[in-house]
C-alpha cells in the first residue's frame, strides 16, 4: 500500500513518540499498574487520538488506515497505550453515530484530547461470545431508563470516564433485536466497578461494572430503542482491524529485538545470526507479520471505500493475536536463558496479546463469521 505525504508524517510521529516515550518505560508501567493519564493527554496534543472523528469535535477527519498506522507504531512502543486509541475510534465511531448531539458536544473533544476514556460494556458473566444473550436490563420510567444488572470483563472497567452500555430493553424472545444502547457518565449514581488482577495489561484494567437501579435520562439512549447491538456489532469490524496491527506492532519490536541479538551473541565463534536454525524461524515471523499487516490495512482501505469487509475483519482479529504470540515466543526462545527473564519485555509482550485471543471475540467466533459469510446461515450451529 503506498501511503500518503500526510499518513507518513503522523506515522513517524507515532513512531518517534512510540519508540522515545512510551518503549523505555513499557515495563515499568506494568509494575505500576497504573495508566498514565499524562502519557495519554500527550498522544492527544499530538494528534494521535482520534484522528478518524471530524475536526468539528477536534479531530482531523482522516481515514481508518491512517488510524491503523498510529495504532501499530504505539504497539511497537506499548501495547496497552495503544488500546486507548482504539477504544476512541471504537466508541467515537459509535457515539458520532447515535449520540446527541448534547453528548457529541461535551464528549468526542474531550476524547480526542486524550482528557477522557470510554469504556465499552457488551460482555456479561452467563454470555461473552453469545453477546446477544444480554440480561443487563434497562426497564422507560417516564423519561428515565432504570438499568439494572452486570457487565464483566470490561476492559477500563475501574478507570473510565464514560460507558458505552448494552442493555436489554426488550424480551428475551427479541434476541438481538431487543437490545438497546446508553451512554452512561462515570459517577452517575448506582453505578460502581470491580477490577480484575490479570495475566497481562495490568494497567488497561479489566474488571466489573454494576448497575443498581441507575437512572439515566432517555436522551442517553443512543441510537434508536432496540437498535443497539447492531451499532456495535459494525463498530467491531473497524476495531478488528486495528486491534490486528495492535499486534503486528508488538510482535515487530519483538522481532527487531530478537534480530539485534543475533548479531551480537556468539556461538562456536561466530554470530549465532549465521545459523539457519536461529535465523529462518525469525524470517518466518516476519513474513507472517508483513501478510498479517497488509490484510489489516486492506480491511481498513475496504471501511473507508464503504465496501464489505466483515470476513476480513474477522481474519485480522484471529490471526494477528494468535501469530504475534507465536511470533513473540520464538523471540524468547531465540535469547536462549537471556530471554526466560522479566528483565525484558518480550514475555510481557507475549502475556499482553494472549488477552486478545479472547476479548473482542474469540478465535472460534471469528472463525464462524468468515464461514457465515461464506455459506450464510448452515453455518450457524446452536
Amino acid at each position: 500500500m503506498v501511503l500518503t505525504d500526510d499518513q507518513r508524517a503522523l506515522q513517524d510521529t507515532a513512531r518517534r513518540f512510540a519508540r522515545e516515550r512510551l518503549l523505555p518505560d513499557y515495563q515499568k508501567r506494568e509494575k505500576l499498574g497504573i495508566l498514565d493519564r499524562a502519557l495519554v493527554r500527550e498522544m492527544g496534543q499530538l494528534g494521535l487520538i482520534g484522528i478518524d472523528l471530524p475536526e468539528q469535535y477536534g479531530g482531523m477527519g482522516l481515514d481508518g488506515v491512517t488510524a491503523g498506522l498510529i495504532a501499530e507504531e504505539l504497539a511497537y512502543g506499548d501495547f496497552n497505550i495503544s488500546a486507548v486509541p482504539v477504544g476512541i475510534s471504537l466508541n467515537g465511531a459509535i457515539l458520532l453515530g447515535h449520540a446527541s448531539e448534547a453528548i457529541k458536544n461535551e464528549w468526542l473533544p474531550k476524547m480526542v484530547r486524550g482528557d477522557a476514556i470510554v469504556a465499552i460494556c457488551l460482555t456479561e458473566p452467563r454470555g461473552g461470545s453469545d453477546a446477544s444473550n444480554l440480561q443487563l436490563k434497562a426497564r422507560l420510567d417516564g423519561d428515565h431508563y432504570v438499568l439494572n444488572g452486570e457487565k464483566t470483563s470490561i476492559t477500563f472497567a475501574d478507570r473510565a470516564d464514560a460507558y458505552v452500555v448494552f442493555a436489554r430493553t426488550g424480551t428475551p424472545e427479541q434476541g438481538a433485536k431487543g437490545v438497546s444502547a446508553f451512554f452512561i457518565p462515570a459517577g452517575t449514581p448506582g453505578l460502581s466497578t470491580t477490577r480484575f488482577d490479570d495475566l497481562g495489561s495490568a494497567i488497561i484494567g479489566r474488571g466489573q461494572v454494576f448497575f443498581d437501579n441507575l437512572r439515566i435520562p432517555v436522551g442517553n439512549r443512543l441510537g434508536d430503542e432496540g437498535k443497539g447491538f447492531t451499532q456495535v456489532m459494525q463498530g467491531f469490524d473497524y476495531s478488528r482491524a486495528l486491534i490486528g496491527l495492535q499486534c503486528c506492532g508488538a510482535a515487530q519490536a519483538s522481532l527487531d529485538e530478537a534480530w539485534a541479538y543475533t548479531k551480537e551473541r556468539q556461538a562456536f565463534g561466530r554470530p549465532i545470526g549465521q545459523f539457519q536454525g536461529v535465523t529462518f524461524p525469525l524470517s518466518e515471523g516476519e513474513s507472517h507479520i508483513a501478510a498479517i499487516r497488509q490484510l489489516c490495512l486492506h480491511t481498513l482501505a475496504l471501511r473507508d471505500a464503504g465496501q464489505p469487509h466483515v470476513s476480513e475483519a474477522a481474519m485480522c482479529k484471529w490471526m494477528g493475536p494468535r501469530f504475534a504470540f507465536d511470533i513473540i515466543h520464538q523471540c524468547i526462545l531465540t535469547l536462549g536463558h537471556y530471554g526466560w527473564t522479566k528483565d525484558l519485555p518480550h514475555q510481557q509482550r507475549m502475556r499482553d496479546v494472549s488477552g486478545l485471543e479472547i476479548g473482542d471475540g474469540t478465535a472460534g467466533i471469528m472463525k464462524l463469521i468468515i464461514a457465515r459469510e461464506r455459506i450464510g446461515k448452515v453455518a450457524i450451529q446452536y
